[in-house]
């Protein structure tokens, strides 16, 4: 892989229940809605699960996943191609937790800065529209 170790891990304030946020990252149906500029691969299954594969697009570029670990407070994802590393989330009552760390010609801190910021706003507009 070319590209060089970045790390980044980013810890926010979220005007949510840990429900909210974890089905909005272990929903395919709810985790497209809030990662664009990112495409998913349209077969997914209804939740995401240990040991499920996809691939997300950024542009030309593939990343793809393999779902390590997928419960009600932690999603962990090795990743391969567009970026070789790991994405960690973790979340509960009003916070999420994120942290990635890989080999990429991307800038992952910017990335990872804004997903946070889009998964914050997402979530904060689904809670106040239930």
């Amino acid at each position: 892989m070319f590209g060089t170790f970045q790390q980044t891990q980013l810890r926010i304030e979220v005007d949510a229940s840990a429900r909210a946020i974890g089905d909005s990252l272990l929903l395919p149906r709810e985790l497209r809605k809030w990662l664009f500029p990112q495409n998913l691969d349209s077969a997914l299954p209804e939740r995401l699960q240990e040991g499920v594969t996809f691939s997300t697009w950024l542009g030309p570029v593939a990343v793809y996943h393999q779902v390590q670990i997928a419960n009600d407070h932690c999603l962990r994802l090795l990743l391969s191609k567009g970026i070789d590393g790991y994405h960690e989330w973790y979340w509960g009552n009003g916070w999420v937790q994120s942290r990635l760390e890989g080999i990429s010609l991307l800038p992952l801190n910017l990335g990872h800065s804004l997903s946070l910021y889009r998964l914050r706003e997402f979530v904060a507009v689904r809670e106040r529209d239930r």
